[in-house]
Formats: structure tokens, sequence, C-alpha cells
């Protein structure tokens, strides 16, 4: 009987798994292409409204599940952890508005060669404004990831300074929001999950936004209507889009709960030839060997940094480890019933990471 629950249990989890990984793919996909068709595709060029679309979107369908109690709304703490999520919003906020911007002017797959560079970015800001450093490799690896994008700035036919510029400021931002909340978010006490701390971030975005919007694209509202009333379709296009963006952020925080971290960076870097494959299926943009002979070197160089952040940990892991073991020893030796205590510690704090995770 215990074998056959075993078997049935298993293949459960494996099919929740794969539908999460298939829904966040398909989610993060189809939201790239979305923005790419509606900015470049339907005459509506207006990036800014989009996001605060996205941004609204995000918000209603966070508060709709909060209230059903599918997933509740932690309370915010203090006015320290409030402010803390105005400056993250501020900086998250410019990264999606830049992000869209860039896709007026470039393909989604020299969009997604870009975004590949976040790495670079993550360990220059963590060395700057943490002091913190990587092993040798680590930083090798940051070679081609740059260097692949060089090789294929040159070789892309649509290259845009404006578009190159806004989605590599967009890159660097998004590295320096992980920073800043790696920075900000310290406290246990103030550690949100990720859906409570994107409702947050979204209603200080839309508070940007609005007057934003108002300023930098005052027909965008004018527009956007106009394009609903000669056609409907559009209305259906842009809901869409915007609750994929939701979407996007609910199987992020699927994928990291069912798999983990690591695995979700190494999944993220296989969606983005994923995602430049179909745009060049879609779009039907021209990618020379050069541009793909670039790409490839930063994925490759992505990997790179990957499998080096993978074996600092395994490596920090063991040494935690070994003087964690002999520390029990010595403890142990001066006061037995100190061994005891040390076991439930160890029980709450990994109880304690784990409720962070969900």
């Amino acid at each position: 009987m215990a074998g056959s629950g075993g078997a049935t249990s298993q293949p459960a989890s494996f099919l929740v798994t794969s539908i999460a990984i298939l829904s966040w793919y398909t989610s993060n996909i189809g939201v790239l292409i979305l923005n790419k068709y509606l900015l470049s595709s339907t005459g509506f060029h207006y990036p800014v409204f989009l996001t605060l679309c996205h941004m609204l979107a995000s918000l209603l369908i966070g508060l709709l599940t909060s209230i059903c109690q599918i997933l509740p709304l932690k309370p915010l703490k203090s006015s320290q952890q409030a402010y803390k999520i105005v400056v993250l919003s501020g900086v998250f906020c410019t990264t999606v508005v830049l992000g869209n911007v860039s896709l007026k002017f470039i393909p989604v797959s020299f969009n997604q060669a870009i975004g590949a560079t976040t790495p670079f970015f993550t360990a220059i800001l963590a060395y700057l404004m943490q002091g913190q450093t990587e092993a040798p490799l680590t930083y090798y690896s940051l070679i081609p990831i740059m260097g692949g994008v060089i090789i294929a700035s040159g070789g892309e036919p649509l290259f845009s300074v404006i578009g190159f510029t806004c989605c590599l400021i967009a890159t660097s931002l998004r590295a320096l929001k992980s920073v800043l909340q790696s920075l900000l978010m310290t406290d246990p006490s103030e550690k949100l999950d990720p859906m409570s701390l994107l409702v947050y971030m979204s209603g200080v975005s839309v508070a940007i936004l609005v007057p934003l919007t108002v300023c930098l694209e005052p027909s965008s509202w004018q527009a956007a209507l106009g394009m609903v009333e000669k056609s409907s379709s559009f209305a259906y296009w842009l809901l869409g889009n915007s609750s994929l963006a939701y979407l996007v952020n609910l199987t992020n925080f699927l994928v990291t709960k069912y798999t983990s971290a690591l695995t979700l960076q190494v999944l993220g870097n296989a969606k983005g030839v994923v995602a430049a494959a179909v745009s060049v299926a879609v779009f039907r943009n021209v990618v020379t060997g050069q541009g793909a002979l670039g790409y490839a070197i930063t994925v490759a160089g992505v990997f790179m940094y990957s499998e080096s952040k993978r074996r600092a940990k395994l490596a920090a892991a063991a040494v935690a480890r070994s003087e964690g073991g002999a520390a029990k020893v010595a403890s142990t030796e001066r006061e037995p019933l100190l061994g005891t205590n040390a076991s439930g510690n160890e029980k709450a704090d990994l109880y304690f990471r784990g409720a962070e995770r969900v």
C-alpha cells in the first residue's frame, strides 16, 4: 500500500511542477510578444500607458485573490517597511517602462540578448553597494556575457541606439532592484511573500504612472479609446496582455515554490532563447549569423555564471556544515543539554526558511 501511494504522489507532483513551468514560459513569452505586437504593429505607441495597464491589472487581480483568500495579503508592519517598498517600486516601475520603450525600437530577440546581461550588473552592483565578492570563475563568466552582446549588437540589422540604451538601462535597474531588495529587506520581520510584495509595489507604481502618463503621453487615453471603438479586439488584446503580466509573477512564484531559485535561474536562461526563437518566427525579423553567435556566447556566459554560483553555494554550505558540526561537538563536551536546544533551533530555522519561500 505504501509503495502504491508513493507511486501515485510522485507523478502528481511532477505534473503540477511541469504545468507551473509551462505556464511560466507561456506567460513570460506571451507578455513579450504581445508587448511588441501592441507597441509596433497596431499603431499604439504608448509604452508608459501600457505599463500602467500592467500595474493596474496586477493590483486589481492581487487584491481580488486576497479578498477571496486564495493568496492573502500580508499587512505592512511599519512606516519604514512602507518606505522601502516605495523605493523598490520606483526602480521596478522604471525598469518595466524602459523595457516596454525598448520594444518599440528593437526586436524581442535582441531585447532578450541584452536582458541576459543581468548577472553582469548584479555582480558589479553587489560589489559596489554591499562589498560582496564572488569566486574568480564568476567574474570570468562576465566577459562572455558582455562580449556576446557587443558582438550581437554589431550584427543586429534593426539596431537602434534608443532601444539599445533603454533596454540596457532597464537590465541594469533590474539588477539594482535585486540588490536593493537584499539590502532593504534584511530584517526577517519585514520580509513579505512575493505576491504580497507585488500587490504593494503595483499600487505604488500606479500612483507613479498615472501622473507620468498624463505628462508624457497625454493623448494615450483618447488613442486607446479610439482603437477600442475601431476594433473591439484591441480591448481583448490589451486586457489579456495586462492579465498575463500578473500571471508572469504568479507562475514565477509557483516555479520557485515547486523547484528552487537556482532551477528558476537556469529555466530563465533557457526561456530567453525560446522567447528569441518565438519572436523570430512570429515577427520574421532577420537574425544574422553574427547576431546569433553573439547571443550564443552571452547565454553560454550566463550558464557559466549560474554554475559558478551553484558551486560557491555548495562550498559555503559544506564549510557551514563542518563548522557547525565542530561547534556542536565542542558545545556537547561543555554542556550536554545544549545539544537538544541546538537541534530545536535548527528545526526552527528550517521552518522559517520554508515559510519564507512560500
